[in-house]
């Protein structure tokens, strides 16, 4: 195992820690500042085209990756690379302010206040809360909890561990490109088309560790690993996205709810199919969807930086073999 896997794996595991404790940073956020720089380059230079989009979105996820490369080659030792990897690792998951939406929304849900977790919904997902009642924000957010674990918080540190700073910045670029301009709708149907794509594949492989794993955290919050795993097969490609499905379906046998039904984004209507067999969720299974989250976020953090270690032994095997023959 060479220092720089020793220094992957640490500092995935401390943003990890720092992101339990702290949640997101309350000022300045990269990410926000991202964004901005995003939203000027789209006026400048947006056109109704796959090409322009493609430019768009390759000029700003090479830029991430860019200063993600450079932060690391200046940083001056070993302490200072694993801070830096800590970092923005910290700075590019989501888990811990996941978790405290759906524990917000749980409660404004409790206390009957209607008007509150309408007005939190927008902070979990995109679709239209104005007429929703109790059952469906609670579906809402048993969804969105399970969407994200995969995007906000399972695929940062597999990107983390398979690229190390650079991969982190870039994946965070993908997947806020992807929410930006990412829409099938009259703007963004041919702009946001390679942003939408770039996510999809950079989400392909994170998807499908977090079913996994979600199928073997599920007794954390009383489900069935077993249930799990046969949702998944069964249903975790039923879903429109490659990716948000196999989280959803996975989640949804893990829990024992039944996932899917009419959402409305901006007024227009998706009917997404079930996933699972049981009774749609209710209030009480939201904080049991927060536990499995964290549960699988935690597990997926040990299994980065184990494979990121692993990787980068398997690497320096490969080459001391090459250089004695």
């Amino acid at each position: 195992m060479t220092d720089r896997a020793v220094e992957r794996a640490l500092g995935l595991l401390a943003g990890m820690a720092l992101d339990a404790a702290l949640g997101d940073p309350r000022r300045a956020h990269p990410v926000a500042m991202f964004g901005r720089a995003a939203a000027a380059l789209e006026r400048r230079i947006y056109a109704d085209s796959k090409r322009r989009g493609t430019v768009y979105a390759g000029t700003l996820v090479a830029g991430a990756a860019a200063v993600g490369a450079l932060a690391q080659r200046l940083a001056p030792g070993r302490t200072a690379r694993v801070a830096l990897t800590a970092v923005a690792t910290w700075t590019v998951l989501g888990g811990t302010s996941l978790g405290r939406e759906g524990r917000a929304m749980a409660a404004a849900l409790r206390a009957g206040d209607l008007a509150a977790a309408r007005a939190r919904l927008p902070h979990l997902c995109g679709r239209d809360p104005r007429h929703l009642d109790v059952r469906e924000l609670a579906r809402a957010t048993v969804e969105s909890v399970a969407e994200n674990t995969g995007d906000a918080v399972v695929a940062p540190l597999v990107w983390g561990a398979v690229a190390g700073v650079p991969g982190l910045l870039a994946y965070r670029a993908v997947n806020t490109l992807d929410a930006m301009v990412g829409h099938r709708n009259e703007r963004y149907g041919r702009f946001g088309w390679a942003s939408a794509r770039l996510d999809d594949a950079a989400n392909w492989v994170p998807a499908r560790l977090t079913a996994l794993l979600t199928a073997a955290c599920a007794p954390v919050a009383g489900g069935s690993g077993r249930r799990s795993r046969a949702v998944l097969r069964r249903d975790g490609a039923a879903h429109p996205s490659p990716n948000a499905g196999r989280c959803e379906a996975a989640f949804a046998g893990a829990l024992g709810v039944r996932l899917g039904g009419a959402n409305v984004y901006g007024g227009r209507v998706e009917r997404r199919p079930h996933l699972g067999d049981g009774p749609p969720p209710e209030i009480a299974d939201i904080p049991r969807a927060v536990r499995l989250s964290a549960a699988v976020g935690w597990a997926a953090a040990v299994c980065c930086a184990a494979g990121a270690a692993a990787w980068a032994g398997l690497r320096q095997a490969v080459r001391g073999r090459s250089a004695v023959r």
